[in-house]
């Protein structure tokens, strides 16, 4: 892979920083709706699974915009793909703020995604392109951590100020965060990478290696968003109002230290076992949801270790796929972003569907169910190699 980049090596970890703190903007905002879920329903005269589809709309747009977004954009300079994009993210975050209705606060939901598409891929880009190769786990997860950060921080404060100032308030503090993003992005190293068209993405989807890697992240995220999104109505007999916060910030303590340990593992243990770490261990954690969320307690020990093993996941899958599309890792990368949205999509859709037509008490076991799929799937990919396109 040939990049054309600043020769100025010592603003790398700047850089990472930067990439981090957009991350972490992009993960308050798809995390902190489901912590608002009750609220945010209410104000908008909508059934609660009718708000979670919010998140639906966000991941969606995500998906299908990533690899669009990249095809058109190759040739840029990625610093204004990653401006451009925080700007339009807080256009769509300020529609959210005034929108009174759901069909208005779903449209701005569509903007925010469009933005944060253009910012994330590009971000988990960069962060691989300005590493070595031994070195590009621990990379990943320097950016990967902004999401984790913003669960811990982000997302309960994001909480606590909503029940306190109202959801709308929460949506443009967010917006005024990614403001500051986009004017640091400027000072990001100035970096080219190989343009490819739609054409050849789709030609990297259909080697079989990497459609196996990135339906694990669809099935992986998808486990995921199934349970997550529905948070406030799984654990409402225990907690409610702000004590969800402090649920989210066990959620996000996990996510941490699972993206810690998956960055230096997946460096030293190899990308494989680590992945199926993650899983075996989402699939045990959603298997005992119905049973954990019978008191707080049992409920903040489930929070964090969905989000451990939720936090192990993305770095092994990231590091796999720039191993097995040497000649085309950004399309690879994109994609993956495409299939963790796609995924985030497919969960919450799923959720919503259980919990209107089963009940809440079979979400846990759906999730488990698809979690035992994607670990299925991840062990069919242990020895599979990548051919050319």
């Amino acid at each position: 892979m040939t990049i054309r980049r600043s020769s100025n090596d010592r603003l790398a970890l700047g850089a990472l920083l930067v990439l981090a703190v957009g991350t972490f903007t992009v993960g308050t905002d798809a995390f902190v709706l489901n912590g608002l879920l009750p609220t945010i329903a209410a104000d908008l005269r909508v059934s609660e699974a009718a708000a979670g589809q919010l998140t639906t709309v966000f991941a969606v747009t995500y998906a299908v915009s990533s690899p669009l977004i990249a095809a058109f954009t190759g040739k840029l300079d990625r610093r204004w793909v990653l401006g451009a994009g925080m700007l339009l993210f807080t256009l769509g975050m300020a529609g959210q703020a005034v929108g009174e209705s759901f069909a208005v606060v779903a449209v701005a939901r569509v903007l925010a995604a469009l933005g944060a598409a253009a910012f994330q891929s590009n971000a988990y880009v960069l962060a691989g392109a300005l590493a070595s190769d031994e070195r590009r786990g621990r990379a990943l997860a320097t950016v990967a951590a902004g999401m984790s950060v913003s669960m811990v921080l982000g997302v309960p404060i994001g909480v606590l100020a909503g029940n306190w100032f109202g959801w709308r308030t929460v949506m443009w503090g967010i917006g005024a965060v990614a403001v500051v993003v986009a004017l640091l992005v400027p000072a990001l190293p100035a970096v080219r990478v190989p343009s490819a068209g739609l054409r050849e993405r789709l030609a990297v989807i259909v080697r079989p290696p990497i459609a196996r890697v990135l339906g694990v992240s669809v099935l992986g995220t998808a486990a995921g968003f199934a349970a997550f999104v529905y948070l406030p109505v799984l654990v409402a007999p225990v907690a409610a109002g702000a004590t969800i916060s402090w649920l989210l910030v066990g959620f996000g303590v996990g996510q941490i230290a699972g993206n810690a340990f998956a960055g230096r593992a997946t460096d030293s243990l190899g990308s494989s076992r680590v992945r199926s770490i993650s899983l075996a261990g989402t699939v045990v954690t959603f298997a005992l949801l119905d049973l954990a969320v019978l008191s707080l307690p049992g409920s903040l020990v489930l929070a964090l270790a969905s989000g451990a093993f939720g936090g192990m996941l993305m770095v092994p899958q990231q590091h796999r796929l720039f191993s097995l599309a040497p000649d085309a890792p950004t399309v690879a990368l994109g994609l993956n972003g495409s299939a963790i949205y796609g995924g985030g999509a497919l969960g919450a859709a799923l959720g919503g569907v259980v919990l209107s037509t089963a009940g809440v008490g079979w979400i846990g076991p759906v999730a488990a169910f698809v979690a035992l799929l994607a670990f299925a799937l991840a062990l069919s990919s242990r020895t599979s190699v990548a051919q050319p396109a």
